[in-house]
């Protein structure tokens, strides 16, 4: 049970930190907004990292869920490693991901 706990725990921080980081760039995007195609790339960016993450999360509710801890790692690895195309969260929020969803999976 504390092995879920800290899988869950350690996941959802992951993906708060790839939904900062989402948000960080879409603050970089909008003060670039002037430059053509530059600013409209990375809101685009951002909004993708911001979905990886939001998934992220959704997986790390799911580590918590009895029969469903298997899905939630799976979707918490999968998301956690498409998150590196956008940032990863600052690149912690994916190991934590990665290293949340392996210890849900591990057990």
């Amino acid at each position: 049970m504390a092995d879920n706990r800290t899988a869950s725990l350690l996941s959802l921080v992951g993906g708060i930190l790839v939904i900062l980081g989402g948000v960080v760039v879409a603050a970089i995007g909008g003060a670039l907004m002037p430059l053509p195609f530059v600013g409209s790339i990375l809101i685009a960016v951002a909004i993708v990292g911001i979905i990886f993450g939001a998934l992220m999360v959704y997986g790390s509710t799911l580590l918590g869920k009895k029969g469903q801890e298997k899905t939630g790692a799976i979707v918490v690895l999968v998301f956690s490693i498409l998150s590196l195309i956008v940032g990863g969260g600052f690149i912690i929020g994916f190991i934590l991901g990665l290293v949340g969803a392996i210890l849900a999976l591990k057990k």
